[in-house]
């Protein structure tokens, strides 16, 4: 017998072999020592500390030995030929009774771990080949190995390669090859889900998964398909991966009780899975995980971590005749002060929950009750959930196990096993079914628990298979996208990418659609970094080329009835944004800014504005069809420059900005600007043509690309007269005015600012022309008929008349028995427009001494243009108050 219970706990069991401990960091080749060794040997034993890489070296030694030489035992799966002469096992799974002449334990320093440590240090403590023990593990069990196994010789291997501190780095800028970790099933989603949308895809590998779905998820790392993996910690465990990168996207872990920080050595075992061999590898931080700190930093890179102090021990010397005396035996204090008692592990506390039902403490007075109540509780709860249910099962199969037959139900089995085989819900749910069917894998591997063994784990396998299968594919599906990640794989090539643009614009580079041609804009929807963006955009300007000529050409071949101009500003061709206006030298030139010109050379964008100009220009010369022929009228100077600042100021300013001019206009020109459609109000020189709507809208929408207000333009609706304004005499306020914008837009829009209302402008001249008629001698009492004239109401009425420069003088109170005299409203300065006034043309020149130089100045006041004839002086008084 290799293992011998030790008559006092912690003395290493009496043996003659050699006791050999390999120590040092990950990548030191530790594992391929230890499978040569037991290939040296003629029968041998290996345990691993995970099931992935019990399968994995198994298939190696296969390979080396044979199938027929080579078992595999683990929890779960059970693969042993008649005469195995080498077992390859996780470490629970050891079949430490065996006598083999090698006997090897990875990962020895897990003896230290809070929740399998008793299992390994039971290994260090009890388990030895005859001719050769090896124990693999980090350099810091060394001073407890020491002391425990006096005898034991230490060789100690430097790391193939060097691993260095990376810093902290963007999640959408990790290099290819990378691996991020994290702690939670949800944050390793989160991250995957962000590194797909970034890279195109990514592996997921979790403790979780069964081996079946790791595998695949591996193996599509390893052959290309991605290049990066987000995994929980059981990459630590010595899996073997191409990874350059390890990133941390946390630094916190919940270990079964409650959530810590990383220690430096954890920190290393995950992080020296960067660099394989003789190639380099780095680690650092990414997402939002805290920073690493200068010590932990330096002991990584160094190897340089504190020893162990002590190792996790439970005694495996049971007493089976009782429930009680099970518990006190399980529960016995460490031989040694360098072993810690382990704390009640999930076997430990599912016994305590079946002692406490009477029907089962009775079972328990049977022959081997005890000792098989102990078994029913070993048995594993891959789903990590210790609930009731878990205990409820336990029960339900220590109760069958107990009865006649001592064999579980076929029926029973059936039941369980069969409601797991469902393919159907979303990855949670198939990784919860997987970890129950590993539960009764396991269970299939206990032939003395159930009849026809064999049937039942080709069962089991199969649903676990199936299960693992639709799994992967959910995560491929979730977490790949499969077009890009291939163009990324493409793109790694370092080759000219091949592309075209198929009939509906889509583009596709590699056989991958990328994106889709809108108009002469690209699209691009393909998900890869920033990093391989500008290859991508060079292959797809490649592919577009001609396109792009092509449609350049049917857009300047296009009427303008393809083309149209929106509200806020943007110009689209068969609906689709090519160019919005912008301001330009001039109100009626705008600029043409494409929206998206990345794709045209500089000759195509200078043929695409000037199109796009050539349609604004007859959209404004057809809206704007008065302000355009003023514009390009041919007139003398001051009636030209009247027709500039017309057109610059949207169609209509007050009189005294142009009173100068006019000045010096003579009849033929008065009578130019009266046919282009000009005319002289009482306080405004304007085009009544630019107050319809259409003309309006356009106005407002040059006038706000002009001076940068924002688009579309708040104009006052079609057929208003009067608006509200803001507060009287401003723009701002709750009103419907303040949401019109300020001013200028308003002016733009034919509409004048009048205190509390904005008025058309054209019934703004007609309001001043009554009030004059009722006012020759500056004094205004009669008000009717104003407020409705320019659809306003009697409470906006003293606002409109003082912002035209009235003001009200209230009468003294009258004398006992007199009617009240009337208010009256007075001009407010002197300057106000008391009446339409046009300019007056220059006198003609008449012989004074001619007899009918009276009549011909008569003949040529009679022949001046109604629009253009002074109206006559009124006669004022100017009143002092």
């Amino acid at each position: 017998m290799i293992m011998h219970p030790p008559a006092s706990a912690g003395a290493a069991p009496a043996h003659t072999g050699r006791v050999l401990a390999v120590l040092g960091p990950t990548n030191t080749g530790k594992t391929y020592l230890a499978m040569e060794r037991m290939a040296a040997h003629e029968f041998g034993m290996i345990g691993f500390p995970l099931r992935l890489l019990a399968r994995e070296n198994y298939d190696k030694l296969v390979r080396m030995k044979g199938a027929a030489q080579v078992a595999l035992v683990t929890g779960e799966e059970k693969i042993i030929p008649p005469a195995p002469r080498y077992w390859v096992c996780t470490v629970e799974s050891m079949p430490v009774d065996r006598p083999v002449a090698f006997l090897c334990v990875d990962e020895i320093q897990l003896c230290a771990d809070d929740e399998r440590g008793h299992i390994f240090t039971d290994r260090l403590l009890n388990a030895r080949g005859a001719e050769e023990t090896m124990f693999l593990g980090s350099d810091m069990i060394r001073p407890l190995l020491q002391k425990l196994i006096p005898r034991v010789e230490v060789i100690t291997r430097p790391r193939f390669s060097k691993l260095s501190f990376g810093g902290h780095k963007k999640l959408t800028k990790l290099p290819p090859r990378s691996a991020v970790t994290a702690f939670s099933v949800t944050e390793v989603y989160q991250l995957a889900e962000m590194v797909r949308r970034s890279r195109g895809g990514t592996a997921v590998v979790m403790g979780a998964l069964s081996p079946r779905t790791r595998n695949a998820q591996v193996a599509m790392y390893q052959a290309g398909d991605v290049d990066y993996l987000v995994a929980t910690d059981a990459i630590g465990m010595g899996l073997n991966m191409d990874v350059d990168h390890v990133w941390f996207a946390r630094l916190t872990k919940f270990d079964g009780q409650r959530p810590r920080r990383l220690t430096a050595p954890e920190v290393a075992q995950i992080g020296g899975r960067a660099g394989r061999h003789q190639s380099d590898g780095t680690f650092g931080t990414t997402w939002d995980c805290s920073p690493l700190d200068e010590e932990t930093i330096h002991a990584v890179e160094n190897h340089e971590f504190p020893p162990l102090r002590h190792l996790v021990w439970r005694n495996s010397d049971l007493d089976t005749r009782s429930v009680d005396g099970l518990l006190r035996t399980l529960e016995a204090r460490p031989p040694s002060p360098l072993l810690l008692r382990a704390r009640p592990a999930d076997d430990v506390e599912a016994l305590k929950a079946l002692a406490g039902d009477g029907e089962i403490m009775a079972l328990t007075r049977r022959p081997r009750g005890v000792k098989m109540l102990w078994e029913v509780c070993q048995v594993p709860d891959f789903r990590k959930t210790m609930t009731d249910a878990h205990t409820r099962l336990l029960g339900q199969l220590y109760r069958h196990l107990m009865a006649p037959g001592g064999r579980l139900p076929v029926d029973f089995i059936g039941a369980q096993v069969q409601r797991l085989d469902n393919l159907s819900g979303d990855i949670d749910t198939l990784v919860s079914r997987i970890a129950h069917i590993r539960t009764w894998t396991y269970i299939s591997h206990r032939p003395d628990w159930v009849a026809d063994p064999k049937h039942w784990q080709g069962v089991t396998r199969g649903i676990e298979d199936r299960l693992s299968d639709a799994l992967h594919e959910r995560l491929t599906q979730r977490f790949v996208d499969k077009r890009s990640a291939g163009l990324v794989k493409s793109l790694r090539d370092g080759r000219d990418l091949q592309g075209f643009v198929a009939d509906d614009g889509t583009v596709v580079v590699e056989t991958h659609p990328v994106g889709a041609l809108r108009g002469l804009s690209f699209d691009m929807q393909a998900d890869v970094g920033e990093d391989d963006h500008p290859t991508l955009m060079t292959a797809a300007r490649r592919a577009l080329k001609d396109e792009i000529a092509r449609r350049v050409a049917r857009m300047e071949a296009a009427d303008d009835t393809a083309l149209d101009l929106a509200p806020d500003g943007l110009i689209r061709w068969d609906g689709v944004d090519l160019a919005r206006l912008a301001a330009g030298e001039r109100l009626l030139a705008p600029a043409i800014r494409l929206v998206r010109d990345d794709l045209l050379d500089g000759t195509q964008r200078d043929r695409v504005r000037v199109r796009l100009a050539r349609f604004v220009q007859a959209r404004i010369r057809a809206d704007l069809a008065a302000l355009v022929r003023l514009d390009g009228a041919d007139l003398p100077g001051p009636a030209r420059g009247i027709a500039f600042q017309l057109a610059e100021a949207a169609g209509h300013l007050p009189r005294g900005r142009v009173a100068d001019l006019a000045t010096g206009l003579d009849r033929a020109a008065l009578a130019a600007l009266g046919r282009l459609g000009v005319r002289w109000g009482a306080a405004q020189v304007y085009l009544p043509a630019l107050v319809r709507p259409r003309a309006a809208s356009m106005l407002g929408l040059l006038w706000s690309v002009a001076h940068g207000l924002p688009l579309p333009p708040p104009l006052p609706p079609p057929g208003r007269i009067s608006v509200p304004r803001g507060s009287e005499g401003g723009s701002e306020g709750g009103s419907e005015g303040g949401r019109r914008g300020d001013d200028g837009l308003l002016r733009a829009a034919g509409f004048l600012p009048l205190g509390p209302r904005a008025v058309r402008v054209d019934m703004a001249d007609r309001l001043l022309e009554t009030i004059a008629a009722r006012s020759a001698d500056g004094r205004l009492t009669d008000l009717s008929g104003l407020a409705s004239m320019v659809a306003a109401s009697n409470a906006d009425l003293p606002g409109i008349l003082a912002a035209l420069g009235w003001r009200l003088r209230r009468q003294p109170p009258p004398a006992a028995g007199e009617p009240p005299a009337p208010d009256i409203w007075v001009r407010r300065h002197p300057d106000a427009p008391p009446r339409p006034v046009a300019p007056r043309p220059p006198p003609v020149a008449v012989d004074a001494d001619n007899p009918f130089a009276v009549l011909a100045g008569l003949a040529e006041r009679l022949a001046a243009p109604a629009a253009a004839r002074p109206a006559p002086r009124s006669r004022r008084r100017r009143r002092k108050s």
